[in-house]
């Protein structure tokens, strides 16, 4: 109830119509610190394995499961195990050079190179996730937590629908005409 009578208070029209972003994302370099999590690899033992991982993950743009990279890193390392993989992507997320997305309903994880503040829209129908460049407007954070009394630190949100290729193949004609949905 809060959060949409601070989304109708703070809304206004953006000059950069919300939405997906257009091909591979920027990388984050707002590290507390001044190092870009991404590039400033010192603090890792960079082994051919871990980088392998690193470079798929980098390359992706569909935030793949710890399978799909596995196989994706497969295809340029054969001899690599999937517990090094899984390993890896567990360090890449534990020094924040990557995100871990529990999208719910018992989906795998998916993995995020993208470490700048952002949100994802998922899919119902086949678990897509997609990044959203659509900040919140300027004040509704302080307004959510001066309303709540939380000391709000930080926020994800995850919007859910149908994606468009789900839309198109969809028999029920309210999820394709893209219905808001429960909530």
């Amino acid at each position: 109830m809060i959060l949409r009578f601070v989304l109708n208070q703070w809304s206004q029209p953006s000059a950069t119509p919300p939405g997906i972003r257009p091909g591979r994302r920027a990388l984050c370099s707002a590290a507390t610190d001044g190092r870009d999590p991404m590039t400033d690899l010192a603090d890792l033992r960079l082994t051919p394995q871990r980088m392998a991982v690193l470079e798929v993950l980098r390359a992706a743009d569909d935030h793949p499961t710890a399978a799909e990279v596995y196989e994706r890193v497969r295809r340029t390392s054969p001899r690599i195990g999937s517990a090094t993989v899984y390993r890896t992507l567990s360090l890449l997320v534990s020094t924040g050079r990557a995100l871990e997305l529990n999208l719910g309903n018992g989906a795998a994880a998916r993995y995020d190179a993208n470490t700048c503040r952002h949100d994802h829209a998922v899919c119902d129908g086949c678990g897509r996730a997609v990044d959203l460049d659509h900040p919140v407007p300027d004040g509704m954070v302080a307004e959510i937590a001066r309303r709540s009394g939380f000391a709000i630190t930080g926020y994800d949100l995850r919007f859910r629908g149908m994606c468009p290729d789900c839309q198109a193949n969809s028999s029920d004609p309210a999820r394709a005409a893209g219905g808001t949905g429960s909530q």
